[in-house]
């Protein structure tokens, strides 16, 4: 085949639009830390993207690699050096004479040089890995959002947990005061003869039941409470969240907008195709090592036995030396460097292929979750009235002697899970929520991305060349 012959790698292709989503609208992403009408939620949200130590990590790593950019675009730039030297040197009179007398003879040098060099870029082997230096640096930032973004989704999903909880903490004391009572107005229908003890023991179970429930509860709410602090980069003692209910809160509804615009949104995605775009420079930089190096050296310098003549015009010299290196046998070591690079472009493309599928599988997801989790709470909701009328009723009834407490007990047991349900439930809906807003970016936004055309070079099998 001719080398200009070339086929496109395919890549995913991108939908119209989102399946659970028949919409286009606009997305609505970049606020959403307030979304919620949570002052508390909002500062944490923000603490954690300043505070939290993976994040600062995150960031360290983005000075290291733009360091490393800096190294590796340095054979691009002729390299100067100054050297400076005075030696003195005492000869053996011996050494100069085989009979005496021997006079020893001592000699003072002084030099002061400059020495340069550049090696010509040709076939663009430095440039291209100047190139493939700076476009990973470029990826760790991505690296970086990506990181602040799943710490976001982290603290909220912590925070909504331990707001839950301690709803199920409220619940789960009313619902002991409820037990309570009616456990008293058994124990006074017992003295007159119109209950038994195996009634209030039941209820005492029912009540006993409700207690233990609680310290699990709080149990949670002290650990997330803790965890929190520490993904806003505090100790557990100087960080003070109070939580609060559910119920104070709003559920957004976030819009997911167009397939072809989530590809922008998601840093992870961004940053896999930069990856990509680099190590396409390393294999063109592994190509070209396989061309002749010509490098250009020159070492201007003084030199005299008198310091005093060091400057003189006449103490000058020079070297000028011109060199080309070219490998002829290097036990195949260029060739394995190449193919070396030429499969690891190979596994980031798969990458980037994979990172296109799983964002518009977690944007799927997140609006199949979002909007059946509202329909769920509606349900339970329901249930829970329900639950209540049957409570009421059965209650009544047991106060006019008609049913036994055997019957109250699972009235009240099927109210007390109803309500508890209803409660993790709606806790699921908020979870929900926060996974839609980090499948969609989690407001993360990008005017550019590195232009990408991924095309297969016929001529050197299984190989990825032509990302501009």
């Amino acid at each position: 085949m001719l080398d200009d012959e070339k086929a496109e790698f395919s890549l995913p292709e991108t939908p119209v639009k989102f399946k659970a989503e028949p919409s286009r609208a606009t997305p609505t992403v970049a606020n959403w830390p307030k979304s919620f009408g949570s002052a508390e939620l909002a500062k944490l949200l923000e603490w954690s993207r300043t505070d939290n130590f993976d994040v600062a990590a995150a960031q360290a790593r983005i000075t290291q690699a733009f360091g490393l950019a800096k190294s590796a675009a340095s054979p691009l730039y002729p390299q100067l050096s100054g050297n400076e030297s005075a030696s003195r040197t005492t000869t053996s009179g011996t050494s100069r004479s085989s009979y005496p007398p021997f006079f020893q003879n001592t000699a003072t040098s002084y030099s002061l040089g400059l020495s340069a060099s550049y090696t010509l870029d040709l076939f663009g082997r430095n440039r291209d890995t100047a190139q493939a230096a700076d476009d990973n640096a470029i990826a760790s930032r991505y690296d970086r959002d990506a990181t602040i973004v799943a710490t976001l989704a982290t603290v909220a999903t912590t925070w909504f947990n331990l707001v839950a909880s301690q709803d199920r903490v409220r619940v789960a004391r009313d619902n002991i005061k409820v037990a309570a009572e009616v456990l008293k107005a058994l124990q006074e229908r017992v003295t007159v003869g119109t209950a038994t003890a195996l009634d209030t023991a039941q209820q005492e179970s029912v009540l006993a039941t409700q207690r233990a429930s609680v310290p699990p509860l709080e149990q949670t709410v002290e650990q997330n409470r803790n965890l929190l602090g520490v993904l806003v980069g505090r100790t557990p003692e100087t960080t003070l969240v109070k939580g609060g209910s559910l119920n104070s809160l709003r559920v957004p509804r976030p819009r997911a907008g167009l397939p072809s615009q989530l590809l922008l949104r998601r840093p992870d995605v961004v940053s896999a195709e930069t990856k990509l775009v680099a190590q396409h420079a390393s294999v063109r930089a592994a190509r070209a090592a396989f061309f002749p190096t010509i490098g250009l050296s020159a070492s201007p310098s003084l030199v005299s036995q008198n310091l005093a003549y060091l400057l003189d015009p006449r103490a000058f010299s020079a070297s000028l030396v011109q060199s080309l290196t070219a490998p002829i046998f290097d036990g195949f070591n260029l060739q394995g460097q190449l193919e070396d690079n030429q499969g690891r472009e190979i596994e980031l493309l798969q990458d980037y292929r994979k990172a296109i599928v799983t964002s518009f599988s977690d944007v799927e997801n997140a609006l199949i979750a979002e909007r059946l989790t509202a329909e769920h709470e509606t349900l339970q909701r329901q249930a829970v009235d329900a639950a209540r009328r049957a409570y009421t009723a059965t209650l009544a009834r047991l106060r006019e002697g008609t049913i036994d407490v055997v019957t109250l007990a699972s009235t009240q047991t099927t109210l007390f899970q109803a309500e508890d349900l209803l409660i993790q439930v709606r806790l699921t809906r908020f979870l929900a929520a926060v996974t839609l807003f980090q499948a969609l970016g989690g407001g993360f936004t990008i005017e550019d991305s590195p232009g990408l055309t991924i095309v297969a070079d016929p001529s050197v099998p299984e190989t990825i060349v032509g990302a501009n």
